[in-house]
């Protein structure tokens, strides 16, 4: 990750980052995923659903479009989404308002590795949808939302990879490295971000060492699932 400020942490510069993206980056996150991000948090918002989880923590929630849509589909739920940019979370405060769910949704300024504010053993289910790339430390964040689940509950991840398929992969490259960043210059003016994105992409471990860090902080029943030819993975691990 190239950094804004070679004296910040890593936490640091994605908190900053995200800042600054933050009034368009649910335009350029539907546009260039040409929307089938809704598909899979559709199919997220599914294996909650089916755990029948109450108390749900979405880990780095950004603009709130996960913990909307599981509040609107799955019964009686309360859910605490939590992340590290404020103005993330004020796009997202402002979404939950408008669609009246402001008594099902709460919103807090958080980090993954340290969520103090969240008791031990009390959540159902904790979800974390393209954000585990950019936490700090993985396996503490890791770590850190299994304390919180209760014996049992399930964590369902989210995450970009790299296509193992060659032709796949290579257009894949060649649309994150060469077309993203420049939409991402036009729209929101921040070309670092949207180079940052598609590196981080890149460094992210791969499905199977994924699954074996999920096991390796104590989760088990660690399962994947291929997305859309392996642009993405959603994991399920349970505590």
């Amino acid at each position: 990750m190239k950094p804004y400020n070679e004296s910040q942490t890593k936490k640091e510069q994605v908190e900053e980052m995200f800042d600054n993206i933050a009034p368009t980056y649910d335009k350029l996150n539907h546009i260039m995923s040409l929307n089938i991000d809704r598909i899979w948090r559709r199919r997220v918002m599914r294996i909650v659903r089916r755990a029948k989880a109450h108390k749900i923590m979405d880990v780095a929630t950004g603009t709130g479009d996960l913990a909307i849509a599981m509040a609107k589909r799955v019964d009686r739920t309360q859910i605490l989404g939590i992340d590290l940019s404020e103005e993330m979370l004020a796009v997202a405060r402002q979404k939950i308002l408008k669609q009246g769910l402001e008594e099902r949704i709460m919103i807090e300024k958080g980090d993954a590795e340290n969520l103090d504010m969240v008791a031990t053993d009390s959540i159902d289910a904790a979800t974390v949808a393209f954000g585990v790339r950019n936490f700090e430390n993985m396996e503490r964040g890791l770590s850190e939302i299994r304390r919180t689940l209760k014996p049992g509950g399930k964590l369902v991840v989210l995450e970009f990879s790299m296509p193992k398929n060659r032709l796949i992969r290579w257009i894949y490259s060649q649309y994150a490295h060469r077309l993203l960043p420049r939409i991402g210059a036009a729209v929101s003016k921040d070309r670092q971000a949207y180079t940052y994105l598609p590196d981080s992409v890149e460094e992210f471990p791969s499905p199977e060492r994924f699954c074996e860090i999920l096991q390796g902080v104590g989760f088990s029943n660690v399962k994947r699932r291929s997305q859309s030819f392996g642009i993405a993975y959603i994991y399920e691990a349970t505590k």
